[in-house]
């Protein structure tokens, strides 16, 4: 009996330092079962260090992309990460409007776990009114959350309120990480926009400097999941357990200078 992939498309930048990025997407999709693919947004000149610079991928070869994967491989779920420009984010929520691509999962990366800004001033509004409301499911952490909801998220127990809060704003269900608060315990908040439900997640903090890619990593898990069938409820949890996971494998690793990144084949799921 022919077999089939669960097929992932990641939308998103380069990582040259491997850590983050379509690198740590597509590292993620393959670990947790799915078949990777990506468009390129971005190249960026990085590593565990900083961001040196960025380079926008013309519009027409962003559109090309899309277009030659979906139309002949075709894909079950799809991850955005890095989309720097206001252009580049109405040619993605075009595409997605084109294609009607369900199980979107937005990774709204604004900043680099370094500090370096990966998101234009201008394109901030564009994202907030064109792709956050075409998406399943919003993935952002504390400093990107407060950006979206002019607020300020002071402590661990304000997460949940706020992540229904900003649920509700843009009518999408929301995973609001935790992993920014200086406290011992790392809390992320699902907010289900169908059930106007919430899931709080809760661990011990793991101490390690190697937290480079892991926003990008958890959406592509979560998005791989997603496309292999299961709900959404069930991808968001697997994909926790697994960046927790990921995280702790790589804690006693020593790559750069800098914020090294997860263990991504710490394990891998199997059909």
């Amino acid at each position: 009996m022919t077999k089939t992939y669960a097929r992932v498309l990641t939308i998103a930048g380069s990582d040259s330092g491997g850590g983050a990025g379509i690198q740590a997407d597509l590292k993620a999709m393959s670990a947790c079962g799915g078949y990777g693919m990506s468009a390129i947004t971005a190249l960026t000149a990085q590593n565990t260090v900083g961001v040196r610079s960025i380079h926008s991928v013309p519009i027409q070869m962003i559109e090309d992309q899309v277009n030659a994967v979906i139309e002949d491989i075709g894909v079950d779920a799809v991850k955005t990460g890095m989309l720097h420009s206001s252009e580049i984010i109405n040619t993605v929520a075009k595409l997605v409007k084109k294609f009607e691509l369900k199980h979107l999962i937005v990774d709204p990366v604004m900043v680099a776990t370094s500090g370096d800004k990966l998101l234009q001033d201008k394109a901030l509004d564009t994202l907030k009114k064109e792709l956050v409301p075409l998406a399943e499911l919003i993935t952002p952490n504390l400093p990107e959350a407060e950006i979206l909801l002019e607020d300020s998220i002071s402590d661990s127990s304000s997460i949940e309120n706020a992540a229904a809060t900003l649920a509700q704003k843009y009518g999408v269900s929301v995973l609001l990480k935790g992993g920014h608060l200086e406290e011992n315990e790392v809390i992320d908040v699902f907010y289900d926009i169908n059930k106007k439900t919430s899931s709080v997640y809760s661990a011990s903090k793991i101490d390690s400097k190697n937290t480079h890619g892991t926003g990008c990593t958890l959406s592509s898990a979560i998005a791989t999941f997603r496309a292999r069938g299961f709900s959404l409820e069930e991808s968001v949890k697997n994909g926790i357990d697994y960046i927790r996971k990921a995280i702790a494998a790589g804690a006693e690793y020593e790559l750069g200078s800098g914020s090294g990144p997860v263990k991504h084949f710490y394990q891998t799921w199997s059909d």
